[in-house]
Formats: C-alpha cells, structure tokens, sequence
C-alpha cells in the first residue's frame, strides 16, 4: 500500500505530468507546484485530475511544507533556498528516477557524460533489440521513465543528466558510464566544475560494474570502489578487457585486446567522436553479454541521430553539417576533432547562442588549426569572439539564415560547414532540434 503522506511534484512538464500519473494510479496523495505561471501540463491535469491541489508561479514553501517527499524536475536546481530549507526540516528531496528505480525489475544500463549520452544511449538501446532482448530506452532521451516501466522489459537503457543524478538515491544500475567530462551547465554549478563532476560520479555509487573512458580521466572519479567490466579508448587496447583501436597494415581496426574485430572504415558514422562512442555501446553491451557479432553488426550500421554531427548534404564540393545537439564548448571541440580530418579543406563553424556561463577560450587552438572562419549569432557571439581573438576571421549575423548564406559565401572547395553552437538554444529557439531544424531549412533554400 503506498505511504498516507503527501508526494508533491514540482514542475509540470512532459516528465513531470508523466509522474504525477503515475503516482495517482499507484493510489498516493499527490499535490502539483510549478515555477511557471501557466505550465504546459495544467490543462490536462486540470481535466483528468480535477482534486489534486496545485501551486502555479514562485515556490510557496507552506503550500511545500505539508510534503513527505518532493518530486523536483531537473529544470529547478536543489540549491534554490526554498527546497534547502525544506530538507532541512526533514523533507525528501527526489526525482522521478527514483520512482522509476522502486518499481523496475529488469538490469539497468545507466548512462552519462557531458557529451555523446544520447547516441550512445541509443545505440546500446539499439544492440540490446537486435540481439533479441526486450529493451526500453529512455530517461533524459525521449520517453520519462515512468512511462518505460514495463513488467516484461528484459533490460533498460537510460540517458541521465548531472540534474537528474542530484536527485536519485535509489537507482542500482547494474552497470553505469559517464562518457567524458567537459564544462557545461556552469550556471547551475557556479561553484565550480568539480561540483559538476561529483553530480555525474553520483551514476556509479550504487552501480554493480563500471564502464571506463581511458582517455578522460575526469570521468570516472567514484566515491567508492567499483569493479570496472570493460574500458574504451581511441589508442591500442591495453588489456583483454579493453575496446580501442589498432592500426594495421591491413588499416585501422575496433580491438578488444588482441582481437581486432571490425574495420573502422566499416562505421556509416565518420569522425574520431563516433568511433569513441560505438567503442563505449560495445564496452556496455559486452558487460551484459550481449553477442559480440551481434553488437559489432549494429555498430557498423548505426547512422546517428538527428542534430548530432549529422551529415545533411554536399554542394558545390562543400560538405554541410548538423550539430546543433553541441550545446557546450566540449561537444564543439569533439566535433572539430572528429570531423576535421574528413574533408581535405578547412571548417566554417557556425556557433552561439546562451552559452551558460561557460569558458569558450579552449575552442582558441583548434580553430585556429580547423577553421577558415566563425559565424556568430546569439547572446553570447561577443563573448565567443573576444575569446578567440586572433585565432580565425569572425563574422556576425541575426540569423541562422544569414548565417547559411554567409558560410556559403565563404566556404571553399573542398571545405566543411559545421553547425555546432558550443552553447544552448533558447536564447533563439523553441529547442536544439528547433535549431537544426531551421538550419536544415536554410540549407534546402540555398541548394534550391
């Protein structure tokens, strides 16, 4: 029978109606705030559960205070004064990954990282399906994991971001990965980078085996000892129980100690970020046993997601790409690595936009060995520029629009155009999608 006291779901958004479902059919006392005035799931709520209480607009702590637990959505931070005190005094503070994490029976494969979490995610969703096993995915990616739940489900397969592991105490994972570590979200963290690693390290406190990036030693820094299952790494493996890659006079192959098992050429994906990432799917399909022959064939004809480094045309011997999902400094500098060797020519990159407080001065070198020039747009094009100065001309524009024309006009034979902002998106957009989208758009009108 569910507890008497009160759960209280903070934040009214796809995931949070979601929850609050889902603890109203598992007969609990639900009470719903939100931060907005008018939140996007009020109107359903109101029609399907007209007796739960609600609080729109600035958090009233008496109307939290009656609370047993709190339910709070990623998009409100934990340090927000008003939930400090409240856990104080005793209240749970939670999230709905916990929920999840009470009622799931199948393994969890837990995944995190600055970068790379939702292919990576994906991919392993897609390993687990085609080798036969019944698998949900979702999380942070697509479906809120309530709705994943699913008494038949042999496996799940979950994207989790440093806000949702702030507040999961209960997920067991029996195996977990955070894929690399570069600065993001440093307005939610103004504490520092360390603050946003220890949130990520969180994925591996109650996890069975770990999964390690060798190459990102900030990336697996846990609390307790954990026993690592597999490692990747974009050099030679080490050991037997290490995917990397090994060159030959045949080429250059994916090796899981002295096998080499697959060419690289082999991958539809292009670019040294993708082949760190089937290397990470192959490390977390191999912990839980899934066929190796079965995985390596997924592997090699996986084709990425939409908005993430995703091929979209050549025109004019100048190739364009979307990767609008680089909503941080580290997914640019993958993508500049990833991609510059691809092309014979140079990069015209595309980037800005709210840059959440980050330190943009890494991009500098790169740039400056990768790039014919930068267009800017956005709230933080200035910043950007002042902080790669010197590095590659600079050019502002209004719109993605302009900025398409524009790189066109720039661009040589033999160039790349790459759309990857190394910031979010709502300073202009609906979302990162609504970016690349209209991006897409752009470049359709300018083929003809």
């Amino acid at each position: 029978m569910p507890s008497a006291g009160l759960q209280i779901v903070i934040g009214l958004g796809k995931s949070g109606l979601a929850l609050v479902q889902f603890l109203l059919a598992k007969g609990f006392n639900v009470a719903v705030a939100d931060t907005r005035a008018h939140p996007p799931g009020a109107e359903v709520l109101a029609v399907e559960h007209p007796e739960v209480a609600t609080h729109y607009g600035e958090l009233n702590e008496a109307f939290l205070a009656a609370a047993e637990v709190i339910y709070v959505s990623p998009g409100l931070a934990v340090s927000h004064p008003v939930l400090q005190r409240l856990q104080q005094q005793g209240i749970r503070i939670a999230g709905d990954i916990d929920v999840f994490a009470q009622y799931a029976k199948a393994p969890v494969i837990a995944i995190t990282g600055s970068n790379a979490k939702s292919s990576v995610t994906t991919l392993v969703g897609q390993m687990a399906q085609e080798a036969g096993k019944r698998v949900a995915v979702g999380g942070n990616l697509g479906v809120p994991v309530v709705e994943l739940l699913d008494p038949d489900a042999e496996l799940y397969v979950l994207e989790l971001s440093s806000f949702q592991l702030e507040t999961t105490e209960l997920l067991a994972p029996y195996v977990a990965t955070c894929l690399n570590i570069s600065e993001d979200h440093m307005d939610r963290y103004p504490e520092g980078i360390a603050s946003y690693i220890a949130a990520k390290q969180r994925i591996f406190e109650r996890a069975r085996y770990a999964v390690v990036n060798r190459d990102d030693a900030q990336a697996f820094a846990p609390e307790h000892p954990i026993e690592v299952s597999y490692s990747f790494t974009l050099e030679a493996p080490a050991s037997i129980n290490e995917f990397g890659v090994r060159a030959t006079a045949a080429g250059t192959f994916i090796a899981l100690g002295e096998q080499n098992l697959l060419p690289v050429s082999a991958l539809k994906l292009k670019g040294r970020h993708n082949l760190a990432n089937a290397l990470a799917a192959l490390a977390l399909a191999s912990t839980i046993e899934l066929p190796l022959a079965s995985t390596l064939q997924t592997a090699q004809n996986f084709a990425g997601l939409p908005h993430r480094c995703q091929w979209l045309a050549e025109h004019e011997q100048v190739t364009w790409y979307n990767d609008s999902k680089g909503t941080n400094v580290g997914a640019t500098l993958a993508a500049l690595a990833g991609l510059a060797d691809t092309v014979p020519g140079k990069i015209v990159l595309i980037a800005g936009g709210d840059g959440k407080g980050a330190d943009f001065s890494p991009l500098k070198k790169p740039v400056k060995q990768e790039c014919r020039a930068v267009i800017l747009l956005g709230k933080d094009a200035l910043l950007i520029e002042q902080q790669l100065a010197g590095a590659v001309p600079c050019y502002h524009v209004a719109s993605l629009p302009e900025a398409v024309q524009l790189a066109a006009k720039l661009a040589q034979a033999e160039d790349l155009v790459l759309l990857s902002p190394a910031c979010a998106s709502l300073d202009m957009f609906t979302s990162f999608e609504h970016r690349g989208e209209v991006f897409e758009q752009a470049l359709r009108e300018l083929i003809g």
